[in-house]
């Protein structure tokens, strides 16, 4: 494994914090949002928000403590590394799991209404920062490999591309909320982040586990 040098690894644990620190809000507004209005999309993000966070502090941890701990044996910073790539891979695949069941507990009886602006409004914000720091890490990556910034730039692409079918959803609902055919967008709109979700959480899950069972 290549180590960082001290400015590659400051600048990769101030972004890590930095997106912990945006995040940290997400739960909380999309919450209230949520609350606010019957959207089953807007529901589901904010499931998927509250999961990812904690995928987030530890991914912070886990790169802060491998930085501040230099005589770690390989084998423990491996077992680190690997902790927090399978915690991303899960509050994906947790993310997907918890949304396609509210979507499909709710298809038969929900209909959408009250007011989706303040989701339609985070969801918008969300995928200009997401899609920021998916470049970011990617930029990162490329520079210097770190696995633990690696999982972070397969995370961030889930999100712009979860943000991005959230703001369609909810921008119809928005502008025809009466219309029979916007149910249906709001519910297939949560069915296709709850797949996405799912397949990139299981597929790293099983790239995370591979390196394990060769080793055996």
């Amino acid at each position: 494994m290549i180590d960082l040098s001290k400015e590659q690894a400051a600048s990769r644990e101030k972004t890590l914090l930095m997106a912990l620190l945006l995040s940290a809000p997400g739960p909380l507004v999309t919450g209230f949002a949520a609350i606010t209005s019957c959207s089953t999309t807007q529901l589901a993000d904010f499931i998927r928000r509250s999961v990812e966070l904690v995928a987030l502090f530890l991914s912070w941890w886990v790169f802060r403590r491998l930085q501040r701990n230099p005589e770690l044996g390989e084998m423990d910073r491996a077992r680190l590394e690997r902790m927090a790539g399978l915690s991303v891979a899960g509050a994906m695949a947790c993310s997907g799991i918890v949304m396609l069941i509210v979507a499909l507990s709710r298809l038969s009886v929900f209909e959408p209404g009250g007011t989706v602006i303040p989701g339609l409004t985070i969801a918008i914000l969300g995928l200009l920062t997401n899609g920021w720091f998916w470049r970011r890490y990617t930029i990162l990556t490329r520079e210097q490999y770190s696995s633990v910034i690696a999982a972070q730039q397969q995370l961030y692409r889930a999100k712009a591309c979860v943000d991005l079918c959230v703001v369609v959803a909810l921008t119809a609902v928005a502008i025809a909320p009466t219309h029979p055919a916007t149910r249906y967008v709001d519910i297939l709109g949560s069915i296709t982040v709850a797949a996405y979700l799912l397949w990139n959480g299981l597929r790293s899950i099983q790239n995370h586990l591979v390196p394990v069972r060769q080793c055996r």
